[in-house]
């Protein structure tokens, strides 16, 4: 198949067009304003609609609206945006509907500015809003994979009526890359015997709500949503294992920082150091139990989390290594792109602290 070139924000939005998705609301905000504008030039040509809101608030709940008669709609947004949204998210997984939400994180907290970041990791992960919710966070690291990711999101939002969320950062949606159009795994979607898609005189009234005013109605849809997370965590789990098996020093890192990884991997392999990433692609549901076997491997001394935050995936790195392995931390905030150079010192400093003054890494060619 042949490849095309394509920039991220625009394949994210063709990927969604050719998933069926057929409305998109949204309000203009950098570092993701392709994905709106690609919509607003190619939703009609599909019979679709696209409607710029008139704040991020009114695009979640139109997302919300659309959502309930049964069709399959998206919004986007960047940092500041997505926080915005939070209250219209949680509606939205208390009343079970399926929707794709598309974050290209940018630098903060408040404003920030719009270079790319990773610091909505918490914000994504344990749900920004309120209640006992979760969305499934999925972390592409390309744009083949954001193209790919997108399309699937879909599927999966419509298999447990959920929100999807698509995490990606300022340089996912800005960078160019050649990719080919894949269709995504067939699945076996349940009907939509829910939506508010009109009676038409032949069922009773169907009722899209979050208000449970009666304590016994509320608990009994938090078991429901508990019972779905489990089940999205026993079938959803993602993740990629590179040179793991033999790897000292492992690195973990998800999105664009798992490229900058991969780059130091290969770099400290050539100077005979034996390193290995694991990168998530599901940040929730997060593979624990994948990367505390990984870590516990006999050969594996010391993990490095690698992110551009001041540490927020390194909450579940540590949770999921249990203690078995020293975890070390590299990052940068505010829109900083850390270098291969900069995780290589990292795993200098792992391994040096393990053997205790031991062996060392031979002198390494750090460049950025």
């Amino acid at each position: 198949m042949a490849k095309e070139l394509w920039k991220g924000n625009e394949a994210v939005a063709e990927a969604a067009i050719r998933a069926g998705c057929r409305f998109f609301f949204g309000y203009p905000i950098t570092p993701q304003n392709e994905i709106p504008e690609y919509f607003s030039r190619h939703l009609p040509e599909h019979g679709g609609c696209f409607l710029q809101a008139e704040s991020e608030i009114a695009a979640i709940n139109m997302t919300y609206g659309a959502a309930g008669s049964g069709v399959r709609v998206m919004t986007s947004s960047s940092s500041p945006g997505i926080s915005l949204k939070q209250e219209g998210i949680t509606y939205i997984a208390g009343a079970e509907l399926p929707v794709v939400i598309v974050n290209m994180m940018r630098g903060g907290p408040g404003l920030g500015n719009i270079a790319p970041s990773q610091s909505d990791y918490f914000q994504a992960t344990r749900g920004g809003g309120n209640g006992d919710y979760r969305t499934v966070v999925l972390a592409p690291s390309t744009i083949q994979e954001a193209a790919d990711l997108t399309q699937e999101a879909f599927d999966i939002a419509d298999v447990y009526r959920i929100p999807v969320l698509v995490l990606a950062d300022g340089l996912i949606g800005q960078m160019m890359e050649a990719i080919e159009w894949r269709s995504p795994k067939p699945r076996s979607l349940p009907p939509k015997d829910w939506a508010t898609d009109g009676s038409r005189g032949k069922r009773g009234h169907n009722v899209v709500n979050s208000l449970y005013i009666e304590t016994e109605d509320c608990t009994a849809l938090n078991r429901k949503l508990q019972q779905k997370h489990e089940l999205i965590t026993k079938n959803e789990i993602r993740y990629e294992e590179f040179m793991t098996r033999d790897a000292e020093v492992l690195f973990v890192s998800y999105g664009t920082t798992a490229r900058v990884a991969h780059a130091a991997v290969l770099k400290l392999r050539k100077d005979g150091v034996k390193a290995g990433l694991f990168r998530p692609i599901t940040l929730w549901p997060f593979p624990e139990a994948a990367l505390r076997a990984c870590a516990q491997q006999t050969n594996v001394k010391a993990v490095v989390t690698a992110e551009m935050s001041m540490g927020q995936m390194l909450d579940d790195v540590k949770i999921a290594v249990n203690g078995a392995k020293p975890v070390r931390f590299v990052g940068t905030g505010g829109g900083t792109i850390p270098t291969p150079a900069e995780l290589m010192d990292e795993a200098q400093k792992a391994i040096e602290e393990v053997w205790n003054h031991g062996r060392r890494i031979p002198a390494l060619q750090r460049a950025n």
